[in-house]
């Protein structure tokens, strides 16, 4: 593995452990060249699933996608890069179990929100600003609106 502090490809494996997700492994390596430690994790390579595009255009589905647009959401919000990962983990899974070749770009997006719900309001709003387009901020306060009576209905 190339060391992403000196690329030199001469490192150890010092702790390997499944990830929390149970669909990687997560290796911690020390670099022999430069002395610096860092994670990788190991993951099965998936059958090619393409994303279905709103314009019907299909591309390839990239996890990296979800993960970023999750990140950008959560942006200095209380949400640990473990809970982020968890949750990409968990949408993929869904994904992957449910499809076989194609995935709408839509149920991604709707995934990705009922994930952020349950995680972060804030970062779910923003999103949801985001994936729906909303045009003005009356589309903005209505979704907060919705947000807000969900929770207090559940006192």
């Amino acid at each position: 593995m190339q060391c992403p502090y000196c690329k030199q490809d001469n490192d150890k494996v010092i702790n390997s452990r499944p990830a929390m997700d149970g669909l990687s492994v997560k290796r911690r390596r020390e670099c022999l060249n430069c002395s610096r430690r860092y994670t990788t994790y190991e993951r099965i390579e998936e059958a090619p699933l393409k994303a279905i595009k709103k314009d019907g255009r299909r591309v390839p589905f990239d996890r990296n996608k979800i993960r970023q647009g999750i990140e950008k959401a959560c942006e200095k919000r209380p949400v640990s890069s473990e809970q982020i990962e968890a949750a990409v983990s968990e949408i993929e899974r869904d994904i992957y179990n449910r499809f076989d070749r194609e995935v709408p770009t839509k149920y991604v997006g709707e995934l990705v929100m009922q994930k952020l719900k349950g995680l972060d309001h804030v970062a779910y709003v923003r999103f949801a600003s985001v994936y729906k387009e909303f045009k003005d901020l009356s589309e903005f306060m209505e979704e907060a609106k919705a947000l807000m009576g969900k929770k207090e209905g559940k006192r």
